[in-house]
């Protein structure tokens, strides 16, 4: 069996190397690097220039721990796009040596489909290829969105792909959108000296999360001096010399050096061969089943370009139900248990069902709740602010966590397999958990459910 992938981000050369491993002929078509926008603009450049600012911060804090410092503590800018750098180049070298050993090929190129077996690879310097498989499995991910009324220019209104690779930390930003690309983005130029202003037409931050969820997340960034406007509308953008001005609703004004537009992405599917193909589309996404299946025979989508989460998690996993379905499995799909992170100081974390869905769903709930504040460990290393909650449904089962603290996004793993799992309040809170550790929150939060918390008041 040939295949053939179309987009090399964590959705498709996850799918690639899954083919290989199932002992399909796999081909991969990439016009750029492979990883994607996960691993060259998105979630691991991110997370590198986040794991510097928190460095930093750290230094600054190290009083508090009883370590002097003698002499002036200061950023680095270059070094820290440097080490970000160091580490995609790293990270993109790994996943071209896991093709070479699984013996994926991999053509760089435009790639447009022409027919279900064939793909049409236009190269750098014009030249075209076609390539023909069995079947063919879609990822061609997705791109920042800026509405019209932004005077995008890529130097002082930029998008998160302008961000990763400025060359000098500006003075002063001004950043719409208070999704998770506006709060890392907000506050990693915070702590390095940013003067930074968060504008977000929504009432609260993270709008697709709980209110206490936001409101810890929003004391968190008033404690480091972020400004943060919710619940406003950017009715004009100007520039003017090195100057970005923004117009609110209600008639006052921002000025900033940039301007970052994180309000979303789009899926890229332009030019592509779609509509040509007779592909399913919808709402400007790819109609796919629970198999990734698109309407046209042998033809799958998988990532961004589809209706589900702009996560690449949730891509990687699409990606493998896509190939064994391809190869004669019979899988589907399920978004029951998709964990939602999100990497700020402190981290927020979430599964399943929010309280606010649960009512609008009219699903009976309680929940169990604990603040880390009453944690040993979290005490001990000095980071205490935030809470676990656990939300389970009338027969005790664990529909919906969030977790707002230190490493919540690591200690969320256990809750994703009990939503996953369908278990019980009772059966995870009957888990003895290591102590002194943060997990132990989780296990004070599910005996919280059932009024039987040891630690709180």
């Amino acid at each position: 069996m040939k295949i053939l992938v179309l987009g090399g981000g964590p959705g498709g050369y996850v799918a690639a190397i899954k083919a290989a491993i199932l002992g399909a002929d796999v081909t991969l078509i990439e016009k750029k690097e492979v990883g994607g926008t996960c691993l060259n603009v998105g979630c691991i450049p991110t997370k590198a220039l986040l794991a510097s600012s928190e460095a930093f911060d750290m230094v600054n804090k190290a009083k508090e721990y009883g370590i002097e410092i003698n002499g002036d503590v200061k950023v680095d800018f270059a070094s820290m796009m440097e080490r970000k750098n160091k580490i995609v180049e790293e990270m993109i070298k790994g996943i071209q040596f896991l093709f070479d050993k699984k013996s994926v090929k991999l053509v760089r190129g435009f790639g447009k489909l022409i027919d279900k077996n064939k793909i049409e690879v236009t190269k750098e310097n014009g030249t075209k290829e076609v390539i023909e498989g069995d079947k063919i499995i879609i990822a061609t991910g997705s791109k920042p969105i800026v509405p019209p009324i932004f005077p995008y220019d890529g130097e002082n209104v930029i998008t998160s792909d302008e961000a990763l690779a400025l060359e000098n930390a500006p003075e002063s930003m001004i950043i719409v959108g208070g999704g998770v690309i506006g709060c890392e983005f907000g506050q990693f130029f915070k702590k390095i000296g940013t003067k930074v202003t968060i504008v977000e037409m929504a009432k609260q931050l993270l709008n697709y999360e709980d209110k206490d969820v936001a409101k810890q997340l929003l004391r968190s960034f008033k404690r480091d001096k972020i400004k943060v406007k919710t619940n406003k509308k950017i009715e004009k953008c100007e520039i003017k010399g090195k100057k970005v001005t923004a117009y609110l609703d209600g008639g006052k004004t921002i000025e900033a050096e940039k301007m970052l537009v994180a309000v979303g992405r789009k899926p890229n599917i332009e030019n592509i061969g779609l509509e040509e193909l007779g592909i399913e589309i919808e709402n400007g996404k790819i109609v796919v089943n629970e198999k990734m299946e698109t309407n046209v025979e042998g033809v799958y989508a998988i990532g961004d370009i589809v209706d589900s989460p702009f996560l690449a998690h949730v891509a990687s996993k699409e990606g493998i139900i896509a190939v064994e379905n391809a190869l004669g499995k019979d899988k589907k799909i399920d978004y029951k248990a998709v964990p939602r992170c999100v990497y700020t100081d402190p981290e927020v974390a979430a599964v399943g069902i929010t309280e606010k869905e649960a009512k609008e769903k009219k699903i009976e709930y309680k929940t169990g709740t604990f603040q880390f504040r009453g944690l040993g460990k979290a005490k001990a290393i000095g980071k205490f602010q935030g809470f676990v909650k656990v939300i389970a449904d009338n027969e005790d089962r664990i529909i919906g966590a969030a977790i707002v603290g230190p490493h919540a996004t690591d200690l969320l793993a256990e809750l994703t397999l009990a939503v996953k799992l369908g278990l019980t309040v009772e059966e995870v809170g009957d888990v003895i958990h290591p102590h002194p550790t943060l997990s132990e929150g989780i296990m004070e939060a599910l005996h919280d459910v059932h009024n039987q918390c040891v630690h709180s008041v």
